[in-house]
């Protein structure tokens, strides 16, 4: 059994996870929507992998994915999307370029702070509203996911899942903020780009559409502004309630109520958020429901357990695996999580990176981040992040803002009309101009 977990057999069911979660929306999509079929999956696959990892000798591995990744994981993102979900933003304001480039800008600032889900999901309505008279929308939208669900949350552990993750791997709170010149460059162009095009299809506008725009104005109010509080107080949690500063959290012998003291202090928030937030904001206009988070839950069980022998086989072998320059961890780690979901690529690259021979390291300069060379900390970071927008199902809340759009009426590309529309022509040159300036 030992060497069947210490195997490249043991990938298996990490790779027919992802695999499910990558194909099944595309080819099952009204199977697939119940989170009982997807917790399904997540046994089928996750069983038989801690039975092999418990009779391998690898307990301690399988209980520091679920007791010291899972559960810190999805205590933040159940936060993130309580606290979130009791905010609402309504009106109807001209849409002129200039105000919908202000709108995905307030978005792309967000995401590093509330989540890329949580600011997506805070402005993609009352931006819709706003541009509910306009014929050309679609282009809106999809610029709206590469800044707002994706690029934005690249300066906090808060921003995107793969962060959190490298954060409890190590890297510090405030390290993501080095990569703030690949961020403001990349939000920059894009937010550049998009004013561009919608001046240009501003100008297309029948003169009716326009009209009606101009006419049926409604003021932005803003509902359930104490969540915001309970966002600084996330922010402050994560930031200061960890081993980095009470080094007492990371003992062996420490109570559970110690080392799991910032997920105390998230629930709490939670609580205060389901308790204080208004009825009408969060359920009747925000439309909240809590099987997004359950369908979160369900499959990172799944993923965090099958991802155990993968990251020890990962790790083992790093040294053979032929990544041994920074622009081959940016492209791989951003071309798989272009299609698989990007946190557990993100996990999987920097357990590639510790696996590196002293030898191996040494080539790169600079200092070490997180166990690992501080450019391929970057390398991951980044792709993880930006690399997420290339598909609909790089990051979640690309399908979630595709949904909304088409129930707002707006024809969305298909899988890969977005892919040749927009991610290869407009995503891509950026992502690579990124590399050649910064790594």
């Amino acid at each position: 059994m030992q060497e069947l977990v210490h195997s490249a057999w043991s990938m298996i069911p990490f790779g027919l996870m992802l695999l499910t979660i990558a194909v099944a929306p595309l080819l099952a999509d009204h199977w697939w929507e119940s989170n009982k079929h997807k917790l399904e999956v997540a046994l089928f696959l996750g069983i038989p992998t801690a039975v092999c990892l418990i009779m391998g000798g690898m307990l301690h591995e399988l209980e520091h994915q679920l007791f010291g990744d899972y559960i810190p994981f999805i205590v933040l993102l159940l936060a993130l999307y309580v606290i979130t979900g009791g905010i609402h933003l309504s009106g109807d304001i001209k849409a002129k370029p200039w105000v919908n480039t202000l709108f995905l800008g307030i978005a792309w600032l967000l995401a590093s702070i509330m989540g890329t889900t949580g600011a997506a999901m805070l402005l993609i309505r009352p931006l819709l509203t706003t541009n509910q008279q306009r014929e050309y929308k679609v282009h809106t939208v999809l610029f709206f996911i590469a800044l707002a669900a994706n690029c934005g949350g690249l300066l906090t552990p808060l921003g995107d899942p793969p962060l959190f993750m490298l954060f409890l791997r190590g890297a510090s709170f405030t390290w993501f903020l080095s990569l703030l010149p690949q961020w403001l460059f990349t939000g920059v162009i894009l937010l550049a780009l998009y004013f561009a095009l919608d001046t240009y299809y501003y100008k297309k506008e029948h003169w009716t559409a326009l009209s009606a725009d101009h006419r049926e104005h409604v003021p932005m109010r803003l509902g359930g502004k104490l969540n915001f509080l309970y966002l600084i107080g996330v922010v402050l949690s994560v930031a200061f309630i960890n081993s980095g500063t009470i080094p007492e959290m990371a003992a062996k012998d420490a109570p559970m109520w110690l080392k799991y003291m910032r997920e105390i202090a998230l629930l709490s928030l939670t609580g205060l958020s389901l308790y204080t937030t208004k009825h009408k904001v969060r359920y009747e206009l925000n439309k909240f429901t809590w099987a997004p988070i359950v369908e979160v839950a369900v499959l990172f069980l799944g993923i965090f357990t099958t991802m155990t022998p993968a990251l020890a086989y990962l790790n083992a072998n790093a040294a053979s695996l032929g990544l041994d320059t920074t622009w081959q961890f940016y492209y791989t780690t951003g071309l798989l999580s272009s299609f698989l979901d990007n946190t557990p690529t993100a996990v999987a690259f920097h357990s590639v990176a510790t696996g590196l021979t002293a030898e191996q390291m040494a080539a790169f300069s600079g200092n070490m981040e997180a166990g690992i060379p501080e450019v391929l900390l970057m390398a991951i970071a980044i792709a993880s992040v930006f690399f997420g927008a290339m598909t609909y199902i790089g990051n979640g809340p690309n399908f979630m803002v595709k949904a909304i759009a088409e129930e707002n009426g707006i024809k969305m590309p298909s899988f890969f009309g977005y892919m040749l529309k927009f991610s290869l022509v407009v995503l891509l040159p950026v992502y690579i101009l990124v590399q050649l300036i910064f790594l």
